[in-house]
């Protein structure tokens, strides 16, 4: 399946798994993620895109446009402009089996750090610890 295509899919759709409507006692970071995979995987903010991931939830179809918008905004980050940590700590903070299940994502992951510059202590121990965690993955 294209690229494209899968981005007009719901995780719902891709994962073919529809999940039941989530208790009213839930918390709202449950209702949130029921939320968000029954929307088109193209529609989702960066916010949104990290609340997924951070919840390990449709990796194989959130880590790619994270990426892609982690690679987007680096310029603006290196220039002093907003870069989003959330997502970013986000994606570094995956088991070290998710990389090793998509090496080619772990090699973007790879480059798309080597664009950053002057993050904060925090996102430096994340990125620290993904480094170690990848070495010979990609």
């Amino acid at each position: 399946m294209s690229k494209e295509r899968e981005r007009n899919l719901t995780l719902e759709d891709l994962e073919g798994e529809r999940w039941p409507e989530p208790s009213a006692e839930s918390t709202g970071l449950v209702k949130t993620v029921h939320r968000l995979r029954r929307r088109p995987v193209g529609e989702l903010t960066a916010y949104e895109l990290g609340r997924l991931i951070g919840q390990d939830v449709g990796l194989r179809w959130t880590l790619p446009p994270a990426l892609e918008i982690l690679r987007e905004t680096a310029p603006a980050q290196n220039d002093g402009g907003f870069y989003d940590d959330d997502l970013l700590s986000a994606v570094l903070t995956r088991k070290a089996s998710t990389w090793a299940a998509h090496p080619d994502l772990t090699r973007e992951m790879r480059e798309i750090l080597h664009l950053l510059t002057d993050l904060s202590p925090y996102i430096e121990r994340d990125v620290k610890k993904f480094l170690e965690a990848s070495e010979g993955i990609a």
